[in-house]
């Protein structure tokens, strides 16, 4: 069996190319040291192993149906959570009095991609479950983070989001669920959501839905939404689960990927009245609720990483098990057949899924970072800090989404028929990762939120950083012979992508919203292309130091790294010129097309 992930890789990341290390001489992480981390990341690879992975493909077949009234899973799905609970994973990252760790976010990253390779599907309960809970550390009230959040941290409650309607989609200023003030200051919640993951399970005793309502008589548009609590069952006073709520199960929608995680159909107020409550102040629903979405997003692409890994570990081992053909030249029709792995198209299918694989690791690895930067890094950096994540959060998202369907496509490619079958797990780490480019938001919406607001927000002050930043790593490599050619294919890109921004951004006054955000999704590639292309020059800046001193399997190690990179430099870069172009444009091509002419 090939290993979910790349135990080595990970650690490279995290101390080699991020210093994660280092983190301890910040006072939240002061008790900490590599070595706490390194015991954090083996606990977790071994409940993931032993949890997770050992009924990833059951879960799949075997999706989740609903029994005399209740939505039933495989049972090792319960206690895969139970394992994680035990862990300590739920609160590891919040402070000690919540009894937490403070473990660093990018180390509880590194965590859950463990899950996520190990299977998607029963980490989803965790994932939403945490989300939840850090929105409500941020904005609900002391007594309701001690009735709600509380249980959520301690693993013995799961949480959603619930934003979507069956009407409205993403369209989140269309929604019509109502929220009716009651005398003793709650709601009474009357509407239905549509695609809520982990919205019913027996796998905790209650469920807290985050649900996003309008109040009676609230203005129309998202200035009208607010975010309620709102518990599958009552809670009491002093925290106990108590009575229905009347949070009804309407279907289950079956998917072709994903299967594990329950997706629902919800109707609030059916049979009885719904109660919930509401998080901060009226009319602030979408603004608390992107504080979940935004960190979700990096997830979801975090999550796409970690299928595409899981994928190329299984195309690798049988690259290298399984014997067919002859490199050509060989004559000799009795010489033994030669692993593929020596055939020049399987090696460029493998490079194309490392590329992808420890490209955007890099990145998610990266975003997260500076989600500890901007809680605890230095306070005159945080606002800079701030602008820099919110620009690379679309990208986080989306270019690994897209990405990794390439990357297993190309390890189905690598195993050929095996590939396509349900013995090798690929065909439905494919399926599974097809989910992620419409989770969070489909790419248009990224789009649209890259160009129309997060490349001007602040004065293009995110731009500026990243072209910073960039520069910065250029000039540290300048005289590194090892990454000349990757450094050249970099500066170029950046080049291109920044004149194309710039050309078509100083233009906005004049174009209509529509002509502006046209090609908003090749800004989206194009940016995503080069920042991952920064992450490889990142990358092989280090391996080719590390190299100098390097023995035994480090040696290839770091040479993979360097190879990748130039990979990477020649085989993806020199897209930008296109994209760029494109986007300079202005192209109508989309935006003329009319609805009679398809």
């Amino acid at each position: 069996m090939a290993p979910f992930l790349d135990r080595r890789d990970l650690r490279f990341q995290l101390f080699e190319v991020l210093d994660t290390a280092r983190l301890p001489q910040r006072p939240r992480f002061a008790e900490q040291s590599r070595e706490t981390y390194d015991d954090v990341l083996n606990v977790a690879y071994t409940v993931a192993e032993r949890y997770f992975a050992n009924h990833a493909r059951a879960a799949d077949l075997h999706e989740p149906q609903v029994v005399d009234g209740r939505v039933v899973l495989v049972p090792e799905a319960a206690a895969a959570l139970r394992a994680f609970r035990e862990a300590g994973f739920y609160a590891a990252h919040h402070d000690e009095a919540l009894g937490g760790v403070q473990l660093p976010w990018v180390v509880m990253q590194a965590v859950m991609a463990h899950f996520q390779a190990a299977n998607i599907g029963t980490a989803g309960y965790a994932f939403l479950t945490i989300g939840n809970a850090n929105l409500q550390r941020v904005f609900a009230s002391p007594e309701q983070q001690r009735r709600y959040m509380l249980p959520l941290i301690e693993g013995r409650w799961t949480g959603t989001m619930a934003l979507s309607e069956p009407q409205a989609g993403s369209g989140l200023a269309d929604i019509t669920t109502s929220a009716t003030p009651r005398p003793d200051g709650t709601y009474a919640i009357r509407g239905s959501k549509m695609w809520i993951s982990g919205g019913e399970h027996e796998l905790a005793e209650n469920i807290v839905h985050l649900v996003l309502a309008r109040i009676q008589g609230g203005p129309a548009g998202v200035r009208g939404i607010s975010l309620f609590l709102v518990p599958r069952y009552r809670v009491t006073p002093d925290g106990a689960v108590g009575e229905d709520n009347h949070v009804v199960l309407a279907g289950l929608n079956h998917k072709m990927g994903y299967r594990g995680t329950t997706n629902t159909l919800l109707n609030f107020g059916e049979g009885g009245e719904t109660i919930g409550e509401l998080v901060g102040e009226p009319g602030q629903g979408l603004s608390q609720m992107f504080h979940m979405m935004n960190e979700a997003r990096i997830g979801v692409g975090l999550g796409a990483v970690m299928l595409a890994q899981a994928g190329y570990q299984v195309s690798l081992a049988y690259a290298r098990d399984r014997h067919q053909g002859r490199v050509p030249g060989t004559r000799d029709p009795q010489s033994p057949p030669v692993p593929i792995i020596r055939h020049a198209d399987v090696r460029r299918l493998l490079l194309g899924q490392k590329a992808v694989v420890e490209g955007g690791l890099a990145l998610c690895l990266y975003a997260s970072a500076l989600v500890d930067d901007v809680q605890t890094g230095p306070p005159e950096e945080r606002t800079d800090t701030a602008l820099l994540l919110d620009l690379l959060t679309p990208l986080v998202k989306s270019w690994p989404s897209r990405h990794a369907q390439d990357a297993l496509s190309d390890a189905i490619q690598v195993m050929g028929g095996a590939g396509y079958t349900r013995d090798y797990p690929v065909e439905m780490y494919y399926r599974d990762n097809r989910l992620n480019p419409i989770h969070e938001g489909t790419e248009g919406i990224q789009g649209n939120d890259l160009l129309g607001r997060k490349l001007t927000q602040a004065n293009g002050r995110g731009l500026a950083l990243l072209a910073a930043r960039m520069h910065a790593d250029l000039d540290a490599t300048s005289g590194v012979e090892a990454v000349r050619e990757v450094r050249s294919a970099v500066a170029l890109a950046q080049t291109q992508t920044h004149t194309a921004l710039e050309t078509l951004l100083g233009q906005a006054g004049t174009l209509d919203p529509e002509a502006l955000l046209a090609n908003a999704n090749a800004a989206l590639e194009l940016l995503g292309t080069v920042v991952v292309g920064w992450m490889w020059l990142r990358q092989a800046s280090v391996a080719a130091r590390a190299l100098e001193a390097a023995r035994g399997d480090d040696v290839a190690f770091y040479r993979g790294k360097l190879q990748t990179a130039r990979y990477y430099a020649a085989h993806e870069l020199p897209k930008v010129r296109a994209l760029a172009d494109l986007l300079a444009s202005v192209d109508r091509s989309t935006l003329d097309m009319q609805d009679g002419w398809f």
